[in-house]
């Protein structure tokens, strides 16, 4: 079995793993695919049918934008980085990757769900993205970083009450996507032992 195997479902889940954004090169996603790529990822658990999560789609010719933007908010939000840092942190983050979609939490407060489960519902979108992009023959990289917990970035994409959840690039691997650690089954899996939380 193979990284990203599609035989079977099973397999696919099995082996399918995040590609790091840097290492993301052309070809990305066509209009077409990325749409149907965030249909694909809408399809997540959602309580209440509230749609809790928005997809913002950063073009190829908005990148220098969106450099601009958290070159702007870097400046203001860390006064004592020089001049050099901040391009480079803006050039790194900015310009991964042929793809981008920015991922917002837009929880509905109104609502009797509580807002908890659906911050849950947009990172279960994000992790849907993935698989999409996985699926249609790509990677993606979900990242957060500084980013996106900025009142500055997140008002350029969003408003007061939302959140941005991720930034989740998309591109095709320009080397192999290794295998990372996973933790052992016992580490993680518990059978419930009454009165004591957890077992072990």
């Amino acid at each position: 079995m193979t990284l990203n195997d599609r035989s079977t479902p099973l397999a696919f889940l099995a082996t399918r793993r995040s590609g790091k954004p840097r290492d993301l090169a052309a070809p990305g996603p066509d209009a077409a695919q990325m749409d149907r790529m965030i249909a694909i990822a809408a399809r997540t658990p959602d309580h209440g049918k509230l749609a809790p999560w928005r997809f913002v789609t950063v073009e190829s010719d908005q990148r220098d934008a969106f450099a601009a933007l958290l070159r702007d908010a870097l400046k203001i939000e860390r006064p004592g980085a020089s001049d050099a840092d901040i391009d480079a942190a803006v050039r790194d983050f900015a310009y991964q990757a042929p793809a981008l979609v920015v991922v917002l939490s837009t929880p509905r407060t109104g609502s009797k769900i509580p807002v908890w489960e659906q911050e849950l519902s947009a990172g279960a979108a994000c992790m849907n993205l993935l698989h999409a992009a996985n699926a249609l023959g790509f990677a993606g990289g979900w990242l957060t970083g500084w980013a996106t917990y900025s009142d500055r970035v997140r008002d350029a994409f969003g408003g007061e009450g939302e959140r941005i959840a991720g930034f989740v690039f998309i591109g095709t691997p320009a080397k192999p996507l290794e295998e990372r650690p996973r933790p052992e089954l016992s580490e993680i899996a518990h059978k419930w032992n009454p009165g004591y939380g957890r077992e072990g």
